[in-house]
């Protein structure tokens, strides 16, 4: 009889068992670390140092640790890239190159004069001493994400002067290497550049393209994951063919895909998820594997381990304080990019490894002289390890108090947003999702609302059983974005009562409706639903026709009415507006009036996003905008319902102008709240109580109230 066994003697060999060791940790070191108060990721790291060859010698640091560590790296480096606001990422870029001087120069400095003077190293040893205190890896950046402050600006230059100090040091550390090797010469300084340059530009501008074509045609969720992961890893690959490490391919990666996965996105919640609970985890564990406190019993190796730590963590700390009095930042915003910039791991690794192996020559007894002598290679270890962990709670601390000063301090249930989905047609409940997802503020606590409507007209047995399907799909829909949708599945005389009621009854503020399907010719555009709750439903309405995914639009062209500043529910949907922008990176085009062009412009000074703003004096020649609209444009127009200060005659012409001459974009309709029967006199935006109103909505409504109290 066959007997199956499993081998336990240590260290473990068996593939199921180590796997299930590594899982026991990821599961239970946050447990732990919540307990003794620690960052998760320092629990990690010293799980590595106690099941590693170093501690109790459970397993081994073998190919598939390398492997999963590597590709927890990478991982790590793309999120940085991909959760950028690029709209402060472009704004910050000087800052940001400043930062990334600093923290490249002074490290530079710092470690050539230490290696030389304190440790008696030659020049070139100190230079790459010098590089590796120069480069730094965003270890801390998960606690960041965790926190949700990654659009602080504070994280924003931290994580775009990575690019700057790492290349920069990579590019010293190839300069050592060619020099040790005599290849160092024109040659050399041609090819250095002319691949740097090649691989940037095909990930820079190459990849977006490609990647739009391939989520515009496939929807499938492992598909697009997978796909993603592949333009991750190609780009770590060609920085490595360019002669750099893969960690700056991966993050150059991330900021081309930023604009196409959206922060609210399914795909952006799978790419968190797999991220964080397998990847990162095992990258954290081999690099605490790779630590063994026995090196500090030789005593050189203690003294070149302190100055390196020292020398490396004021050079990093220096770079933060300049950057701190430069931009005028918060104490706590110093300690972000001090916790972020500080920790040293991935370029470190890479360059003291590759000068451990490159041997200058062999001593009398053939014992090889190398570049980077054992001492070093032990003190590297100790260093990462002091850095990570005071990255780790300096970045924790930081971030809690920036988090907890950017919490709402109105959360009471008047304030809520609620959105509420009808849902009837299949094909479209997923974009309705989507968009909602996009547009949603931090008011929305209640999640999203799904609605199906049985008639008392509807005499099919199916009817009922085909609503529950329908508000499960947009239950599984919403779930991919960790989105809870309330389900209501309801009688009524018709649909218009049925939807009307449930919005009053649940206090709804947006009501997202899918385009009507015309059947026959004598339908009307929107539908006899569309047109009765836009006369019986007060809040803020929109009309979505979706022709591709809203994540592959590059432009929103935003068309606002005269006097739409003065409707009542002004400031909800420019909110929303402007939440598309954050959440996507993508560019929003106004045609407006001119009074209101200029609230738009103030407002943009407080709350910057991408946007260009242009006049429109006649809504009769709305249709030129056709001219200007490019492939992967979205129409959105701003309308008004009938006797309300926005309200234009040329509006009744818009669906006839959307069937014939916008048939093949995208549009989204809006039609402003109007939560109160207001007259003529009493919508004059200054008045207090409508000041006050809007200051309750959201930043934006606060803008626009202090703008008016300001006029």
């Amino acid at each position: 009889m066959l007997q199956l066994a499993i081998d336990t003697t240590l260290p473990l060999t068996d593939p199921v068992l180590k796997f299930l060791v590594i899982l026991l940790i990821i599961l239970l070191i946050p447990i732990l670390s919540d307990r003794i108060r620690i960052p998760h990721l320092l629990g990690m790291i010293l799980a590595g140092v106690l099941i590693g060859p170093h501690g109790f010698n459970l397993m081994t640091r073998d190919s598939s640790i390398i492997l999963s560590g590597t590709a927890g790296l990478i991982y790590i480096m793309f999120l940085s890239g991909l959760e950028i606001d690029m709209n402060d990422f472009r704004r910050n870029a000087g800052r940001s190159t400043l930062l990334g001087l600093y923290g490249f120069l002074i490290p530079m400095v710092l470690g050539t004069v230490a290696g030389m003077y304190l440790l008696d190293f030659s020049p070139v040893t100190s230079v790459l001493l010098a590089s590796m205190f120069a480069s730094h890896t965003l270890i801390t950046y998960p606690i960041v994400s965790k926190f949700a402050i990654f659009r602080n600006r504070a994280v924003n230059i931290a994580v775009g002067s990575t690019l700057i100090t790492n290349v920069l040091a990579l590019t010293v550390l190839a300069v050592i290497v060619a020099l040790t090797g005599g290849e160092l010469n024109t040659a050399f300084w041609i090819k250095l550049v002319v691949s740097y340059l090649a691989f940037s530009a095909v990930i820079i501008f190459l990849f977006p393209i490609v990647a739009r074509w391939f989520l515009k045609r496939y929807s499938d969720s492992i598909s697009q994951y997978i796909f993603v992961l592949v333009l991750v890893f190609l780009g770590g690959v060609m920085s490595k063919f360019a002669g750099i490490e893969a960690i700056i391919g991966a993050f150059l990666a991330g900021l081309s895909l930023n604009r196409l996965i959206p922060r609210t996105s399914p795909l952006m919640n799978r790419i968190d998820f797999v991220g964080n609970a397998i990847f990162i985890p095992f990258f954290l564990i081999g690099v605490g594997m790779l630590i063994d406190f026995r090196a500090f019993i030789n005593r050189e190796t203690i003294v070149v381990a302190l100055v390196m730590t020292v020398v490396a963590m004021v050079g990093k700390f220096i770079p933060a304080w300049l950057a701190q009095k430069s931009f005028g930042y918060t104490k706590d915003e110093r300690k972000i990019i001090f916790g972020l910039t500080n920790s040293q791991a991935a370029a470190t690794l890479a360059a003291v490894l590759i000068g451990y192996n490159i041997i200058l020559s062999y001593g009398p007894g053939g014992e090889p002289i190398r570049l980077l002598n054992d001492s070093v290679l032990n003190g590297t270890i100790v260093m990462i390890l002091v850095t990570c962990t005071v990255s780790s709670f300096v970045t924790q601390r930081g971030a809690q108090r920036i988090a907890l000063s950017d919490m709402a301090p109105d959360e009471n249930h008047e304030n809520r947003e609620r959105i509420l989905l009808p849902v009837s047609n299949p094909e479209n409940i997923e974009e309705l999702i989507s968009l909602s997802t996009i547009i949603k503020s931090k008011r929305n606590i209640d999640g999203f609302f799904a609605l199906n409507i049985l008639t008392s007209e509807s005499t099919d047995p199916e009817a009922e059983k085909s609503g529950r399907k329908l508000l499960e799909a947009a239950v599984i829909a919403a779930s991919a974005t960790d989105i809870r949708v309330r389900t209501i599945l309801r009688y009524d005389v018709n649909l218009v009562l049925g939807i009307s009621n449930v919005v009053k009854e649940n206090g709804i503020t947006d009501l997202m409706l899918g385009l009507h399907e015309r059947k026959n010719m004598s339908d009307s555009f929107f539908g006899k639903l569309t047109l009765g709750l836009l006369s019986r439903c007060n809040c803020t309405t929109y009309i979505y026709r979706p022709v591709q995914p809203i994540s592959t639009i590059r432009r929103h062209i935003v068309v606002i009415p005269p006097r739409a500043e003065d409707e009542p529910g002004f400031s909800f949907w420019l909110s929303k507006i402007w939440n598309i922008a954050q959440n996507t990176g993508a560019k929003i085009i106004f045609y407006s009036a001119e009074k209101t062009k200029t609230l738009l412009g103030e407002i943009l000074v407080n709350h910057p996003i991408n946007a260009e703003f242009n006049l429109l004096t006649d809504w009769n020649k709305i249709t030129v905008l056709r001219e200007v609209m490019k492939n992967d444009d979205n129409l959105i127009i701003i309308l008004s319902r009938r006797n309300f200060v926005s309200y234009l005659p040329a509006m009744e012409m818009i669906p006839l102008h959307l069937d014939k001459y916008f048939r093949d974009v995208n549009f989204l309709l809006v039609y402003p709240s109007q939560s109160i029967a207001w007259d003529e006199e009493q919508l004059d935006i200054t008045s207090p109580s409508l000041l006050e109103a809007i200051e309750k909505v959201d930043l934006i409504g606060k803008t626009v109230a202090s703008i008016f109290r300001k006029k």
